[in-house]
Parts: C-alpha cells; structure tokens; sequence
C-alpha cells in the first residue's frame, strides 16, 4: 500500500512540475543556481550535501553552480562530466517515468552515489527504491527515457 501511495504522490508531482521544467540542469522553478545551491562535488568528497557559495562559482551548460570551497569549484570546472548529476539533477524516478520533475529535488536527503555516479530523488522514501534490489531496473529505465525527456528541458545534456 505504501509504495502504490508513494508512485501515485510522485506522479501527481511529476506532472504537476514538468511544465516548469525549461533549463538543462534543473534549477528549480524559482532558482537560477544548479541543484539549488549545493556542492555537488561534496556529495563525493565528503559524502553529505553541503550548501555552496556564490563566492566559489563556476558557470557551465549555462547555468551557475555553487560550491564551498575553490577547491571543490576548481575540480569540478576540470571534469564537471565526473560530478554533475545525471538527468540534469532532475529526479530520477521522473525520468524514469518519462517526465522531468524539477522542484521537488532535495539536495538534502535525497541523492545516492551509484558506481560513481551521483543521482537526486524527489523524496527520501523515493531514494530507498535506489537501495533495493530493483535498482539497476530503475536506473536502466530512467537510462533509457533521458534521451526522450531531455527535450522537455528545451537543451541538450549529456550525462
């Protein structure tokens, strides 16, 4: 019951955000800053979220991304390939359904680091389907929806 509950909520959101989403790294619908502020490079380095600055700032695919520390800033800005999201940092479970859900993110609670790879969810309870062992099923079909979704964000990016 708990999981029908949780697909039904997470499509409502999908479908409710996917209008909004318009960038090619997701922003959220009030941001101008890549996955809402935060460090992507600390999620590998230190294994948490921490919030970026402005003051370490560094400008790819056109949008702005935050970091903590110029160290952080000047490893990203010579692989961003190696530390950008997947999907944009879009919610994996949306693309794996098809659709592109964008403020519903939390850079906070919901991300896991799969071979490598640094993945956001829309919720925490959403982020366990990537500790299962449906997890790879889930990741190849969001794999296999980004190239049919990435349109919805009107640029190309390649993950």
């Amino acid at each position: 019951m708990h999981s029908r509950s949780l697909s039904a909520g997470l499509f409502l959101a999908i479908i409710a955000s996917a209008a909004l989403a318009d960038d090619p790294v997701n922003t959220g619908p009030f941001g101008d800053v890549a996955i809402k502020g935060y460090d992507t490079v600390a999620y590998f380095k230190e294994n948490r979220a921490i919030k970026g600055s402005s003051e370490f700032s560094f400008e790819w695919l056109d949008t702005p991304w935050h970091f903590h520390s110029a160290e952080n800033r000047d490893l990203f800005k010579a692989d961003p390939v190696s530390y950008a999201p997947q999907y944009g940092g879009y919610c994996t479970l949306g693309v794996g359904l098809g659709a592109l859900a964008s403020e519903n993110i939390d850079p906070e609670n919901s991300w896991r680091i799969i071979d490598g790879k640094l993945y956001f969810i829309s919720d925490p309870s959403g982020a366990e389907m990537l500790d299962g062992p449906d997890s790879a099923a889930v990741l190849a079909k969001a794999d296999a929806n980004w190239n049919d979704v990435k349109p919805l964000a009107e640029k190309d990016y390649s993950n």
